[in-house]
């Protein structure tokens, strides 16, 4: 079997490969049909200067061009629907409805019109001047090309070649090196494909995306560390995350994380005296959406012990006892296996679950732990390990004071939510638990799970680590996102005719918003 193409430099061409893999179906176990490279180093330094050139010629091209990429993009995407759909569940075994056909896709298309719109609109650049001593500054493309690396739960809405960060990264005037996520290499060929065919169709640099499916270790460190590279996104795992930042760390190059993640939930006294079985239901969806592969799966729980903490724990214990659902691949199998073992092995019990299912498709079973908090104060970092399925550990704390100290020694997450009751009755214990959980997560919910992430301006899909690298940046939400793939570019005296437009006397769309004085304006500088 021939391998497949990568896309270098405008081109699909034979890669230069020194080695090769196939992707498996997670259903049935058994690998897929087709071939794909290990890209060379030599390989991946072509790509490097590629896309180095195609950043110098897109700074000469208007937002509006990329706007209408993007927009291209969407409608090839929409065109593909069927295959994309069709390939995805082989490669993923995620459904294809709704999940990848009226969820998934949908929302990738979106973000990428949102993307568009905002490059249009151009207020996300944040243009700031000052008339008296003539000094102005906006944000602007980092001058090389965006690497993405995608993971394998999201091949849509968060994939190299389509996802948030690919649409940010364009958005904000840079190429992209899209890595594949391995798991679903023929899924982002398809949208390199209908990305390219975009491209030329709409007249942008060749090398604006291009495709590598696999590299090797020190290859990967050598590309985001590379002095051409303008700045990386990754969502994955901690361990390779953290391997990606230190070689990036010690370059001087900007890499975006997005990594582990528990995600807490406290369930407060009043919230299960007013609705426990509901409480109950509601936690069990959003574990199992998606086989508890999301990343803001809620995989902690603190409740206080009582009679009804109990009774609520019980109710859980048999929503989890339901059949399992297929994994993304083998590795999760092991993945999971390895973090309730760890768990296990630092206090925590198991009740339900806690091994691998026998039989067609890579499942695991449901697992559900508990654990003491003067246990669980005992190893707080020990205990707080992401497990990448449906899983989750439920804390029992003696008080409120066990439970603001189990909160204060929460590492960083993506998302933390407090149940309470809805008449008020938990207001004086929400005051003393949510000022400590505010600081450990990007996003804090009241009675809502938080499996669900709107693409909406307003959204934080971020968090202070593990959850991320750095926690002032969202992976989501257009036009916030935008900015991890920009550069702060300052002109000092510089004559009208010589600034970019955004930064000249005239607003240059008269909508967009400009900081004038220290005053957001629409309006032209007097």
């Amino acid at each position: 079997m021939p391998l497949q193409p990568v896309l270098i430099n405008g081109a699909w061409r034979a890669s230069d490969a020194v080695g090769e893999f196939e992707a498996v179906n997670p259903s049935t176990k058994t690998p897929l049909p087709d071939t794909y490279p290990v890209s060379s180093a030599a390989e991946v330094e072509e790509a490097l200067h590629a896309g180095y050139e195609a950043a110098v010629t897109l700074r000469t091209m208007s937002p509006e061009a990329i706007a209408r990429f993007l927009e291209a993009y969407a409608a090839a995407i929409e065109a593909r629907a069927d295959a994309l759909v069709e390939l995805a569940y082989a490669e993923t075994a995620l459904p294809k409805s709704p999940r990848l056909r009226d969820v998934e896709l949908p929302r990738t298309t979106d973000q990428l019109r949102q993307a568009a719109a905002a490059a249009r609109e151009r207020s996300w650049c944040l243009a700031t001047i000052d008339t008296k001593r003539n000094i102005r500054s906006m944000y602007g493309p980092l001058g090389g090309p965006v690497v993405v690396f995608g993971p394998n739960n999201f091949p849509f809405a968060f994939g190299s070649a389509s996802g948030g960060d690919f649409a940010a990264a364009i958005a904000a005037g840079n190429p992209v090196i899209a890595k594949a996520n391995t798991g679903h290499p023929g899924t982002t060929k398809l949208f390199a494909a209908a990305a390219f065919e975009a491209l030329q169709a709409t007249g942008m640099p060749p090398a604006l995306v291009q495709l590598l499916y696999r590299v090797k270790p020190d290859v990967g460190y050598r590309l985001v560390s590379h002095p051409l590279v303008g700045a990386t996104g990754f969502t994955g795992s901690r361990s390779a995350g953290l391997r990606l930042k230190e070689a990036a760390d010690k370059a001087g190059k900007p890499i975006y994380l997005e990594m582990s993640s528990i995600n807490p939930i406290f369930v407060l006294p009043g919230a299960l005296e007013e609705r426990l079985e509901a409480v109950a239901g509601e936690l069990f969806a959003s574990c199992s959406l998606g086989v508890g592969q999301f990343c803001t799966k809620p995989g902690f729980v603190v409740v206080l012990h009582n009679e009804k903490s109990e009774a609520f724990f019980a109710k859980v214990a048999e929503l989890f006892q339901s059949p399992p659902g297929v994994l993304l691949g083998e590795g999760g199998v092991h993945t999971i296996a390895d973090a309730v073992q760890k768990l296990q092995a630092a206090g925590a019990q198991l009740v339900v679950g806690g091994y691998e299912v026998e039989g067609p498709g890579y499942r695991y079973a449901n697992t559900l732990l508990r654990i003491s908090g003067d246990d669980f104060l005992k190893r707080p970092h020990d205990l707080q390990i992401e497990a990448f399925g449906v899983v989750s550990l439920v804390v029992f704390a003696k008080d409120i004071a066990q439970m603001q100290a189990i909160a204060a020694a929460l590492e960083g997450n993506l998302t933390g939510c407090l149940y309470s009751h809805t008449g008020g009755d938990d207001d004086a214990l929400y005051e003393q638990v949510a000022p400590l959980l505010r600081t450990k997560v990007g996003r804090l919910l009241n009675d809502k799970m938080p499996t669900g992430v709107a693409v909406s301006p307003a959204m934080n899909h971020g968090g202070p680590y593990p959850a991320t690298g750095h926690p002032g940046f969202t992976a989501v939400g257009i036009p916030a996102a935008m900015l991890r793939f920009g550069a702060l570019h300052c002109y000092d005296n510089v004559r009208q005719h010589r600034l970019p437009p955004e930064l000249q006397d005239k607003n240059p769309t008269g909508t967009m918003w400009r900081l004038i004085d220290g005053v957001w304006t629409q309006k032209d500088v007097a």
